[in-house]
């Protein structure tokens, strides 16, 4: 839409939260509240948001310093004093245009959906705003409409006669408004009240009583509009987040062991027939082909899993690019920038950093490969580890194709070794070993014949 600009209040302290961060930088599904915020309303097409910031203010700041960068304007305005709802929006006032539209939402109300809000745009009304039926709305403000089914007011519950109790319509506090009425009636919100505050809604019951005709939309789901003001609701709301997940997913053909115990921290795409065990960790951005199994307790972030890969139990893979057919773990530890091309074998407690790993190459146990190239068809024997550091400096191991590296070979960089090479099970490599040639660096075996083991005394 044009003319959009996005308010987004979020000074509240968190005083339940029983915590040192603001409120809104609490995380839901591995994201600061505040952020799922944000990234909905950019991709409403805001052309300007407003983040209303109070406790902690700083620390909010500090934490999207870098997210207007990305992702276009973003302007903070402090509420020094939280005094209600009307007096936040108030705050953003002298930063808003003349004409458009202002989208009123809360940082503290994570997942409040695209769709609900393209809804309020939608209605093309000056006024309009997410309302939600509850079984129980019991301490909410109602929606009060007339016998044609106008709102003709929102009255809270310690002001609600026994009718209006009975209304089960409650409102959410999310707001579509048009920048005239704001500024016709945001000066006019008084405080007069039990709580002394500035209650948004005032500015409904002025735009209904100067003729405005309010608009409403219901939300697909009701945790969008479920707001967190303590541990036990962000947990809550964390559960329905992570189920309403794993249900896109099982629709687009991915098997979960037990849908209850996987966490999806980020973005996830997958391709067809994928299964996923339990106590699976999905975090940031995670790409994952057709036919990946993944057993359980695997950790994976940022990182591309080719077709027919097969994780097994406990592996930790971060910011890697795996390619087609690769076996990886159990207990295995791929680290940034490393690269497997199809066919690979990692085994168990192998650890990979920086290392581009040719095609059908094997590293099958209890090894460290940092800052290497290695070559497609290479094993590299059991404790093989590339000497990358000096104290100072890291180098780098190139290990031609075809190579045979013996167990528990110590490579130490800058070193080559060339294509076909073997290297003897124990040596401690330091220069390049040429290709196709057995190269051995160890002493010489030697057997004392006449030695005694010392005996206690």
């Amino acid at each position: 839409m044009q003319n959009l600009t996005t308010i987004i209040m979020a000074a509240g302290k968190g005083t339940r939260m029983q915590s040192s961060r603001p409120k809104v930088l609490q995380t839901l599904g591995g994201k600061p509240l505040l952020r799922h915020v944000l990234d909905t309303a950019k991709r409403l097409g805001s052309e300007r948001i407003i983040v209303v910031y109070g406790f902690g203010g700083e620390q909010v700041k500090a934490a999207f310093a870098d997210y207007g960068v990305h992702n276009g304007t973003l302007e903070w305005v402090e509420q020094a004093e939280q005094l209600g709802t009307g007096h936040a929006v108030q705050m953003a006032l002298p930063h808003l245009p003349t004409t458009g539209k202002s989208l009123i939402l809360s940082g503290d109300v994570p997942l409040i959906g695209q769709d609900t809000l393209q809804q309020l745009i939608d209605s093309g009304s000056q006024l309009a705003m997410v309302t939600l039926g509850l079984d129980n709305p019991f301490g909410l403000g109602r929606i009060v409409r007339d016998a044609a089914g106008k709102v003709t007011g929102i009255v809270e519950e310690k002001d609600a006669t026994p009718e209006q109790k009975q209304i089960q319509e409650i409102n959410s506090g999310i707001y579509l408004v048009d920048n005239a009425i704001l500024q016709q009636f945001l000066p006019k919100l008084s405080n007069d009240n039990a709580q002394g505050e500035y209650y948004l809604t005032d500015i409904v019951q002025m735009a209904i009583a100067d003729g405005v005709e309010v608009a409403t939309v219901a939300p697909k789901f009701g945790f969008e509009v479920e707001g967190v003001n303590d541990r036990v609701q962000l947990a809550r709301l964390e559960r329905r987040y992570q189920s309403y997940q794993v249900e896109q997913l099982q629709r687009q053909g991915v098997q979960f062991a037990d849908p209850s115990r996987v966490d999806i921290r980020g973005q996830l795409s997958v391709g067809r027939d994928v299964f996923v065990d339990v106590n699976v960790v999905f975090e940031g951005d995670v790409q994952l082909g057709d036919n990946v199994y993944i057993e359980a307790g695997c950790v994976i972030s940022n990182s591309s899993v080719g077709n027919a890969c097969h994780l097994k139990p406990y592996c930790v893979i971060h910011q890697a690019t795996i390619g087609a057919g690769v076996d990886i773990g159990p207990f295995a530890h791929l680290r940034p920038d490393t690269q497997l091309a199809d066919g690979v074998k990692i085994g168990n407690f192998v650890e990979t950093k920086k290392a581009q790993i040719g095609a059908g190459s094997k590293v099958n146990h209890l090894s460290y490969i940092g800052d290497a190239t290695i070559g497609s068809q290479v094993n590299i024997g059991a404790g093989t580890i590339t000497c990358n550091y000096d104290g100072v400096n890291k180098s780098k191991t190139q290990i031609g194709d075809g190579a045979f590296i013996g167990s528990n070979a110590s490579l130490v960089a800058p070193v080559q070794i060339g294509a076909g090479a073997t290297i003897g099970a124990g040596s401690v490599i330091t220069q390049a070993a040429p290709a196709d040639k057995l190269t051995l660096a160890r002493a010489k075996q030697v057997t004392v014949e006449r030695w005694q083991r010392p005996s206690k005394k």
